[in-house]
């Protein structure tokens, strides 16, 4: 059995190493898991990196969410060998195998596409809870977010579609735009000094109640600066490297809070029978193919630099993902 570990945080590619490793006979109520497929996320980067909110003790195995498929239970329990089983967040997930207490495995609907399960733990529901934690909205209402053609980005604006909000999506890239709106998006505008009037454009002056800001920095001032009167900016990423923060002229004279939002944190204080509740639900869309997002590329757990290379290049069309049992069909 194999696993990806970092015993320093430094620059990805220096610190990750692929060992061998051992899995210690099962207790009772313990299912040992084969993992098929795993997501590199943002934050997996800025973990190695020493730059993520909440970091692990050294030596540790990076990865948060994926997929497995159950090789064997210890006593009774509610999955089965061979059954494919979401794998629990925070598991360190880029191994070939690992154990877990099978009450915490959730089944993955029969039938799914593995590679998209595997993304389903961290930005579905990021997306989902951005889009009804902070605002009440109501169908018609307008809500803008940058990085709108990262996964969360294509997640929202499929969700907020489903539930009929419109949203408008800031972009760096212009040629995003076809795509974007080809999945949902009620408008796309490209980021910039100007972004205040381009969305007030892009709405014809409608009045957005949320902010949604994955950036930090100046970016999420932007986003602050076309919020209407009394709205909210919600920010869940730092990709600039810059804490978030607002005008002047958005906090004192209109009145614009700013808040953020960490899944983790939401986790802790949410009973887990809700927290069930919204992974079903979401696993049921995914399922039936109402949620998706793009995979740009997959590799075997022995090519984690080159997958890290791919994951952290600019350009993407899609997320990166590790499938430590074999290639996966169902890009």
């Amino acid at each position: 059995m194999k696993a990806v570990r970092f015993s320093a945080f430094g620059p990805p590619l220096d610190v990750v190493e692929v060992v061998d490793e051992q899995v210690a006979p099962l207790a009772p109520g313990e299912a040992l898991v084969e993992v098929v497929a795993t997501p590199i996320n943002p934050s997996d980067v800025m973990t190695l990196s020493g730059q993520y909110g909440l970091l692990p003790k050294l030596p540790a195995v990076p990865g948060n969410e994926g997929v497995g498929r159950v090789v064997d239970v210890s006593g009774n329990a509610a999955v089965r060998p061979g059954q494919l089983v979401f794998l629990p967040m925070g598991a360190g997930t880029w191994r070939t195998h690992l154990k877990a207490k099978a009450e915490r495995l959730l089944p993955v609907p029969e039938g799914a596409d593995p590679l998209q399960m595997a993304m389903l733990s961290i930005n579905p529901p990021t997306a989902e809870l951005l889009l009804r934690e902070f605002v009440k909205l109501k169908p018609g209402d307008w809500v803008a977010q940058n990085a709108a053609n990262s996964a969360v980005g294509r997640y929202l604006i499929t969700l907020a579609r489903r539930e009929g909000y419109r949203t408008v999506n800031v972009v760096r890239r212009a040629e995003l735009g076809e795509e974007l709106r080809a999945l949902g998006a009620d408008a796309v505008v490209v980021d910039g000094p100007e972004l205040a009037a381009h969305l007030r454009e892009a709405t014809g002056g409608a009045a957005i109640a949320l902010g949604i800001d994955a950036v930090g920095g100046s970016a999420t001032a932007r986003l602050g600066d076309a919020v209407a009167p009394g709205g909210v900016v919600v920010n869940y990423g730092a990709m600039s490297g810059k804490g978030p923060s607002l005008s002047a002229a958005a906090t004192i004279f209109k009145d614009v809070t700013l808040r953020g939002f960490w899944l983790v944190s939401w986790m802790n204080k949410t009973p887990r029978a809700e927290q069930m509740a919204l992974m079903q639900r979401l696993a049921q869309w995914l399922a039936e193919g109402v949620l998706r997002t793009p995979v740009d590329a997959t590799f075997p757990l022995e090519n984690i630099r080159e997958a890290l290379t791919r994951a952290m290049e600019g350009g993407r069309q899609g997320k990166v993902l590790l499938t430590p049992a074999g290639p996966v069909g169902g890009k």
